[in-house]
């Protein structure tokens, strides 16, 4: 388990960002282990290591696992209501959706992250048959990543899903209007959008100082610029916190408070000129 070093072994932007995935995967495993789990991860705890554990427990609160149940959960059932025959998981992490989801037959997923992060998930699952038709793809999201995608198949014409969970927040702001630029370029009306965010303020949230880069207050309207039509939600809101995620958000109006937001949206429309 060598390739996704914990950041006391990697101070570096580069090492801690694909290290963050084996955290996310030690909070999906805990999730997982519970009697009243939100989803089941049957492979979390192989993928994360005991390092990752150690780590969210050092560094995260109850209520950060809170958040990414609610967040994957948030996720499961949008994929479940796209309905899409092609999902595009953008900076997918250690996710085994492309494992433990079911998929309906026939449906494309297409993993985009860093090679080392994809190669460590391929081979600690290499026993596990996909539940799809899976493609993966090693990518840096801030670089050329279009023709990739295309050349492994994507259909640009089709309907899609799109996940971008745990990424925009590790970006330039640049680096996110370049990535939802292609994502709207390559969406077809009616495609769905998932994608979690966190506020301004956020950016300073303590255990990620220094590695969180973007937020942004309004995402309705930064979607928007974009094509897509979108529904915001703050984890304690209902119809996000699942019952499990305790701690209420105060109203959106209300300023110099950290928030995050999990969104989903559609496709309506072409994007506005940048």
């Amino acid at each position: 388990m060598d390739d996704i070093q914990p950041r006391s072994e990697a101070e570096d932007y580069s090492k801690f960002v694909p290290f963050s995935a084996r955290m996310m995967a030690a909070m999906r495993a805990r999730e997982s282990s519970r009697e009243d789990r939100l989803f089941h991860d049957p492979f979390a705890e192989l993928l994360a290591g005991e390092e990752a554990f150690q780590r969210v427990d050092q560094q995260l609160t109850p209520q950060d696992q809170a958040y990414v149940a609610v967040r994957t959960r948030f996720f499961d059932n949008l994929l479940s209501h796209s309905k899409a025959n092609q999902v595009v998981l953008l900076a997918s992490g250690l996710d085994t959706r492309a494992y433990r989801y079911p998929w309906h037959p026939g449906t494309d997923v297409y993993e985009l992250d860093y090679p080392e992060v994809l190669s460590y998930k391929i081979r600690l699952l290499e026993n596990t048959p996909p539940t799809c038709k899976h493609h993966p793809i090693p990518a840096d999201l801030t670089q050329s990543w279009k023709e990739k995608l295309l050349e492994s198949g994507y259909q640009p014409d089709a309907p899609s899903a799109w996940l971008i969970e745990g990424l925009l927040m590790y970006l330039m702001e640049e680096q996110v209007h370049a990535l939802l630029g292609v994502v709207s370029e390559l969406s077809s009306a009616s495609s769905w959008l998932g994608v979690d965010m966190i506020n301004v303020k956020g950016v300073d949230y303590g255990p990620y100082e220094g590695y969180f880069r973007f937020g942004c207050d309004i995402p309705e309207e930064l979607l928007l610029e974009y094509g897509w039509q979108a529904e915001v939600f703050q984890p304690s809101d209902e119809g996000a916190n699942f019952g499990r995620y305790t701690e209420q958000y105060s109203a959106r109006e209300v300023p110099d408070v950290m928030r995050a937001f999990l969104v989903k949206a559609q496709k309506t429309n072409s994007p506005l000129q940048h």
